[in-house]
C-alpha cells in the first residue's frame, strides 16, 4: 500500500517525541506542545553519552562503515531527527541504525519503537530495505539486536499517528501517576501525584451549604 505524503503544512515530528509518547503521552505533550523541559541526573547522563557518540568521526572496520550523527527527514512518515549511528555493510549495502541508551533493556517497547522509526526513515530516504537495528545499553554494556517485524512496524506507525494527532490538537493529557513518574525529569513540573480535579468550587459550595437555614 502506498503511503500518502504528510501535509507539509504540518510540522515534522521529532523522532524523540515517539519515545516520549511511548513512555508517557503527558510527558510528550509537556515537551512538544508546552515547550517545557528540565534536566535530572538521568537525562544529564544520557546527554553526555549521546554527545560522545554523535561527535565521533566516520570510520570503516572489517567492511562496515560507521556513520555518526546522521540527520534524517522522511516526509511521507512525517519524521525528522538525528540517528546516533548507522552501520553500512559495504559488501551488501545493508544499513542498520544503532541507538545508544543510558540505562538497561526494558520490557516495554519504548526503545524498540524509536529504533524502528529510525529504520523506517532510512528506508524512505534511501529506498533500501532496513530489516533490523541495534540498541546499545551503557549500564549493561550490552547490545540488543532488534528485528523490524511487521508487528513492530505496525506498532511504530500507530505511535507516529497518535503523536501526530496529539501535536495537532495542542492538548495535554490529564495526570495519571505511575511508578515510572518518579524517574521523569519533568516530575516537579507535572506534579503527577496532585489531584487532577480542582476541589475549590466544591469547597466553596460546602461553606454556603453549612450556612443555609431550613
Amino acid at each position: 500500500m502506498k503511503t500518502e505524503r504528510v501535509n507539509m503544512d504540518e510540522k515534522l515530528i521529532p523522532l524523540s517525541a515517539l519515545q516520549h509518547y511511548a513512555f508517557c503521552p503527558r510527558q510528550c505533550a509537556l515537551i512538544h506542545n508546552e515547550q517545557l523541559w528540565a534536566e535530572n541526573w538521568l537525562t544529564a547522563q544520557g546527554k553526555v553519552l549521546h554527545q560522545r557518540v554523535d561527535h565521533g568521526a566516520p570510520e570503516t572496520r572489517k567492511g562496515v562503515r560507521f556513520e555518526r550523527g546522521v540527520l534524517v527527514s522522511a516526509e511521507r512518515l512525517g519524521l525528522t531527527g538525528k540517528l546516533d549511528l548507522v552501520e553500512v555493510h559495504q559488501s551488501t549495502g545493508e544499513m542498520k541504525p544503532v541507538e545508544y541508551k543510558r540505562g538497561k533493556p526494558k520490557k516495554d517497547s519504548w526503545d524498540r519503537i524509536q529504533l524502528c522509526a529510525q529504520g523506517l526513515c532510512l528506508e524512505e530516504m534511501l529506498e533500501h530495505p532496513v530489516t533490523s537495528g541495534a540498541l546499545w545499553y551503557w549500564q549493561t554494556r550490552h547490545r540488543d539486536e532488534i528485528f523490524f517485524s511487521d508487528e513492530l512496524r505496525e506498532e511504530t506507525r500507530q505511535v507516529i499517528e497518535k503523536v501526530r494527532q496529539l501535536l495537532i490538537s495542542g492538548q495535554t493529557p490529564k495526570i495519571s501517576y505511575a511508578k515510572k513518574c518518579d524517574s521523569c525529569s519533568l516530575y516537579d513540573l507535572c506534579n503527577p501525584k496532585l489531584l487532577t480535579r480542582d476541589d475549590s468550587e466544591r469547597y466553596v459550595e460546602g461553606i454556603f451549604d453549612e450556612g443555609e437555614v431550613d
